[in-house]
């Protein structure tokens, strides 16, 4: 068994990739270039985190169903940890400086904090900082 750590590699079908390309660059997520071309994008969010944005017809070739409108319906909260109250607010900022969306209020449950946000193509996400366990 390799002693490498689990990865998550997670997919998502978007509109105008190089429109998802800008926003999640903004966020500072790390371009990697050698996943991306003209149907697909490829962002390191962390060393065992990678994100793949394709293009809705190019997403479509990997299914035998059809593409949610993640507008419309939720399938899926997309969840990242964040070092500090402070660096979720911050990461907040960047989203809305860079088009996206705050759907619902701060929740502030004392062992964590979080924000949630909308990505251009309208996927649920939450960055969350926790102070320690549910009590």
């Amino acid at each position: 068994m390799s002693d490498m750590p689990q990865m998550i590699f997670v997919n998502l079908p978007v509109r105008d990739l190089e429109k998802s390309k800008a926003f999640f660059t903004a966020l500072g997520f790390a371009p990697n270039a050698t996943y991306t071309d003209e149907k697909a994008a490829s962002f390191n969010i962390s060393d065992t985190i990678m994100l793949m944005l394709l293009q809705e017809d190019f997403f479509a070739t990997f299914i035998n169903r059809p593409i949610g409108d993640a507008r419309a319906q939720a399938q899926v909260i997309l969840a990242l940890s964040s070092p500090s109250r402070a660096a979720v607010d911050e990461t907040l900022e960047k989203v809305l400086a860079a088009g996206g969306k705050e759907p619902t209020e701060a929740r502030d449950y004392g062992f964590m904090y979080q924000r949630s946000f909308e990505d251009p193509d309208g996927h649920l996400w939450e960055v969350a900082h926790m102070d320690g366990e549910p009590g």
